[in-house]
């Protein structure tokens, strides 16, 4: 009967054949698996985080067999098929035992080898039906295509793919999967008593526990094992129990945030700009300074670090993680927080070029009372003491707050909101009215990474970018946005550590031993800490405070964000010097001393034309001509029904007397400081002309129709 019985179940099987589907290959098989994951790589291939994409089902990557633990390979053979390579695809031993098990009731163990078992995971038509057990069609298309998989496959490779395609628990499937959710482990780890567990698992996946112990005990005495049966309990309870579906990467979690940002799909690996031993450093170094400021309501920061050369990220921390944050799945490189005193960079630089300012120019540190609408705006400093004349070069590096003002006052609001946008600040959204002089001192929300890469302008002579993210995205291509000369005049000041110690002193967070140009920022209240700066190689920038908006205790950007980054700069530079960029063509380097001894005698760098060898106080905020009206980017509408004469636009200008002239698109149109101008449409430049030498200058735009009087004339 034995003899015969595989005949006749051919011969049926053969009527089946027309609706088999066509298996894959192996090797088609390898390269369509897909993990639920995505994983995100550093640039040189390490793994950074591990997401999951797909709910239906958790797979993980595709296990060799070789790297599969001999333990589980024997336990999964004793198990399933302990004849494995021994027949051609079907025990027909274990067959007719089925068979005449089932003709006299008789409990025995199944007849389906791995090979029909794999059979059943790739074709349709051999899949065990939801409904129940295999009918007589399903097992013969079953026999069929294990047959033809015997023919085409080799035995290690028909086992591999089984090890990888078997459920095993829940939503497992395959090995790597099974053994990280229920184990901890790489298959290769697993002992005898786990195999035989795992192994145990295949044959009823979801079986209450006790019947698992059970069969995994069955499992162990097989291979003589019976004494190890003991400890099966104690392990099913730990293990099968568990309900935490994403313990299972077996990744160091590095950047969970770009993971989530990055990662569409499944079986993704997607290489970044990061690099692996930085963005753990950047970790640990952020952790262990926000811990010990917990004590201070410090809980959440972020750490970015950009290759000033290509615009890579090569550190992206979003968070300070989930056991010092509530919020730990909050982006803060990201978020948008008030940039506080970062932006005063900006600001000098943007006097600078326009020659409103030199370093040494004197700004007056003292009381201010400036109309804000209905009401005074009066800028204090932070420490709420005023320091008298100051010059920019003091002002800038000790960060104070009302010689800022001052120089935004010669700038005018319109013009450095412009200048923080031409830099890759997007979120300045509001008109300049909206943030007045107060965004001198930082009133606006930005983002560390745009905040970040505008100091990389910098530190690239002026010259802006966007940041490579991805290893595949191309270099992007750099556009002006400073001259280069005020760009180098802004790092030297940032760098200058006896500029800065009238407010910090000398030993400060900001004290690196390589060259570093940085600047602190503390928001109102001390809701928000910044450090940026840059060395020539790298830009680093530091956020520090509470995604909640509450405020910290006592910590401003010198305490909170600074000894992050000069931890994190010491490090990038523990091998590698960084040394003072050399200065571009257009600068001078002169002596200039103070009058009445405000300051010390210094070199000091000068714009060609604007050096001095003496300097006395002033107040360039009323001495140094400027226009007032029309501020630069105004746009005028004309009404052709009102009268041409109630239409006129009067120009007006500070700190200029009778020699100062008036041009229009390069034509005179005027002397003094007011002149009235009846507009025009289109798009105009007006221009403030001391002998011949324009001071100032702004761009307006005239739209509508010319009023019907105005053309009479």
């Amino acid at each position: 009967m034995r003899r015969l019985l595989p005949v006749c179940l051919l011969a049926v099987a053969a009527c089946a054949a027309g609706t088999a589907q066509a298996l894959p290959t192996y090797a088609a098989l390898r390269a369509a698996w897909r993990p639920s994951d995505a994983v995100l790589l550093d640039r040189h291939g390490a793994p950074l985080a591990q997401r999951r994409i797909d709910y239906g089902v958790r797979r993980l990557e595709w296990v060799r067999l070789e790297d599969v633990s001999q333990a589980l390979r024997l336990a999964l053979l004793y198990s399933e098929d302990r004849r494995f390579y021994e027949h051609s695809g079907v025990d027909w031993g274990a067959v007719a035992a089925a068979a005449w098990g089932n003709l006299w009731h008789t409990r025995t163990r199944g007849a389906s080898t791995i090979t029909m078992q794999l059979a059943g995971l790739l074709d349709d038509a051999a899949r065990r039906p939801r409904s129940g057990a295999r009918g007589l069609a399903e097992k013969l298309q079953q026999v069929l295509v294990a047959a033809e998989l015997e023919a085409g496959w080799r035995k290690d490779q028909i086992l591999e793919a089984y090890l990888n395609l078997v459920p095993f628990r829940g939503e497992l499937v395959g090995v790597a999967a099974m053994s990280a959710a229920l184990f901890d482990k790489h298959p290769s780890g697993l002992d005898a008593v786990e195999a035989a567990l795992a192994a145990a698992l295949v044959r009823a996946p979801n079986a209450p526990p006790a019947v698992v112990v059970r069969r995994a005990c069955e499992v162990l005495r097989a291979q003589d094992l019976a004494g190890a049966c003991a400890e099966l309990p104690g392990l099913a309870a730990a293990r099968l129990s568990r309900r935490s579906p994403d313990r299972y990467a077996p990744v160091e979690t590095l950047a969970p945030h770009l993971a989530r940002r990055l990662l569409t799909r499944a079986g993704e690996r997607l290489r970044t700009t990061l690099d692996a031993d930085l963005q753990r450093l950047a970790n640990a170094v952020l952790r262990r300074h926000l811990a010990a400021l917990a004590a201070r309501n410090v809980e959440d920061g972020a750490v970015v670090v950009l290759d000033n050369a290509s615009g890579d990220v090569l550190a992206w921390v979003g968070s300070s993680g989930a056991q010092l944050s509530d919020a730990s799945e909050v982006d803060a490189v990201l978020a948008q927080r008030q940039a506080g005193s970062t932006l005063k960079p900006f600001l000098y630089g943007l006097a600078l070029a326009r020659r409103l300012l030199t370093p040494a120019s004197l700004l007056l540190d003292a009381p201010v009372k400036l109309e804000s609408g209905a009401a005074l705006y009066v800028p204090t400093n932070y420490d709420r003491s005023f320091k008298g004349p100051v010059s920019v070069r003091t002002a800038l590096a000790s960060s104070l707050n009302v010689p800022a003002v001052r120089a935004a006052m010669l700038v005018t609001p319109e013009r450095l909101a412009g200048v923080l946008r031409d830099f890759g600040l997007s979120t300045l959204v509001e008109s300049a009215d909206y943030y007045g002089y107060s965004l001198a001192l930082g009133s606006a929300d930005v983002t560390l990474i745009e905040l970040a890469n505008a100091y990389r302008a910098l530190a690239n002579g002026g010259r802006a970018a966007p940041i490579r993210l991805r290893a595949d995205d191309p270099t992007p291509k750099r556009a002006r946005v400073m001259d280069a000369r005020a760009a180098f005049v802004i790092g030297d000041i940032l760098s200058d550590r006896v500029a800065r110690a009238r407010t910090f002193g000398f030993d400060n967070a900001m004290a690196t031993r390589v060259w570093s140009a940085v600047k602190t920022g503390t928001s109102k209240d001390m809701r928000d800490n910044w450090c940026v700066g840059f060395t020539r190689r790298y830009t680093v920038g530091v956020w520090v405070g509470n995604a909640s908006g509450a405020p910290m205790h006592n910590v401003s950007g010198m305490h909170g964000a600074a000894p992050v980054w000069l931890d994190l700069v010491s490090a990038l530079h523990a091998q590698t010097p960084s040394r003072a960029p050399r200065a571009p063509a257009g600068l001078i380097r002169a002596t200039v001393r103070f009058a009445d001894g405000i300051e010390a005698p210094r070199a000091e760098w000068f714009l060609a034309g604007t050096e001095r060898d003496r300097v006395v106080l002033s107040d360039p905020t009323l001495d140094a001509p400027h226009i007032v009206a029309p501020v630069d980017g105004a746009i005028l509408a004309l009404d052709p029904d009102m009268p041409a004469q109630r239409q006129r636009v009067a120009w007006r200008a500070a700190g200029a007397g009778n020699r100062f002239a008036w041009r229009l698109d390069g034509h005179a149109i005027g002397q003094g400081a007011a002149v009235d101008w009846m507009p025009s449409p289109g798009r105009h430049r007006i221009e403030l002309v001391d002998d011949g030498r324009v001071v100032d200058q702004a761009a307006i735009e005239v739209r509508g129709a010319v009023p019907t009087l105005a053309r009479s004339r």
